[in-house]
Order: structure tokens, then C-alpha cells, then sequence
């Protein structure tokens, strides 16, 4: 079967077994953020968004996302200019393994996209999902209150050079 989609703004048409997760069509077509931790949705891992909204791709079909639109981590920022959040959670030193970066990456995203100024709690229940065995929560929330700051100030700065 075929499944046409976007992936970070780009369009494909892949061939796709019928009851593929979506996790190992994206991690084929090598997009090799998206991890697949747990198979069953419980570590935010896989974490990709389809249509703005934060899903895990380790319970969805991959046939779920025809003409979807899916942003992974590699679609947020490049080494050479990383997203806002990417480079928070590499200043705040929440990196630690990085396996689970990724999916605390696209939570947070799909936090600050739907509210950009957001509190303690705000943050800890977006961050809900994802797993992490390393450095713990408390650097991650530093990592999402800074970036949502440097938001609000790029924003502020950019609206005065008009």
C-alpha cells in the first residue's frame, strides 16, 4: 500500500505494509529521531506530531497519517541553527543520553505552539509522556521556560523592525 504524506515539509509516496507502525515507516524512510522505547505509547520516545498534535508513532498506523502533515525532530532545527528548544535543552544540560530528547522535543513544541507563555505545571503535564533515565525533569522545565522566554523576546524584537 501507498502512503502519501508530509514529512518536515517535504511530500513522499511509500510503500507501506498495512499494519505498519508508523515508527518503523518513519525510522526507514530514516528519520532516525523517532525511537521506538516501548512499543506500547507509555515512554513518549516515539513522539512525532501529525496535523500539530503531539501522537506516538509506536501505536499509530502509518496508514493513520495519509496526507497528514508529521513533523519529527529533524524537521525543528539543524546543527546550525537549532529550534529555540533545542538549543535550551542543550544549554540547560538535559541531554544526557539523548534518547528520549527527541520526544520530549516534540512535547514541548506542541506546548509552546499552543501556549507560549506557560507555567511549572503547564510544562510538567506536557512532558507526562516522556520518559527519561538520565537527568531526571527539573533541567527539561528550566530547558521549556527559557525557550518559551527567548520566544517572547525574538517575538518582541521582530515586531519593532517593521
Amino acid at each position: 500500500m501507498k502512503l502519501n504524506t508530509r514529512i518536515n515539509g517535504k511530500n513522499f509516496c511509500l510503500e507501506i505494509n498495512p499494519n505498519a507502525m508508523l515508527v518503523d515507516v518513519l525510522r526507514q524512510a530514516g528519520f532516525k529521531s523517532v525511537k521506538n522505547g516501548c512499543s506500547e505509547g507509555s515512554c513518549g520516545a516515539c513522539a512525532v506530531m501529525i496535523d500539530g498534535k503531539p501522537r506516538n508513532s509506536c501505536i499509530t498506523l502509518a496508514g493513520a497519517a495519509e496526507n497528514s502533515e508529521i513533523l519529527t525532530v529533524e524537521g525543528m532545527g539543524t546543527p546550525e541553527k537549532p529550534h529555540v528548544l533545542q538549543q535550551a535543552f542543550v544549554d540547560s544540560g538535559s541531554t544526557q543520553c539523548g534518547f528520549c530528547n527527541p520526544g520530549s522535543l516534540i512535547a514541548a513544541k506542541a506546548l509552546l505552539d499552543s501556549n507560549a507563555n506557560p507555567t511549572v505545571d503547564d510544562i510538567k503535564d506536557a512532558l507526562d509522556g516522556n520518559l527519561c533515565r538520565c537527568t531526571g525533569y527539573v533541567k527539561r522545565i528550566d530547558a521549556v521556560l527559557h525557550a518559551a522566554k527567548a520566544s517572547q523576546t525574538t517575538k518582541k524584537s521582530t515586531r519593532g523592525k517593521k
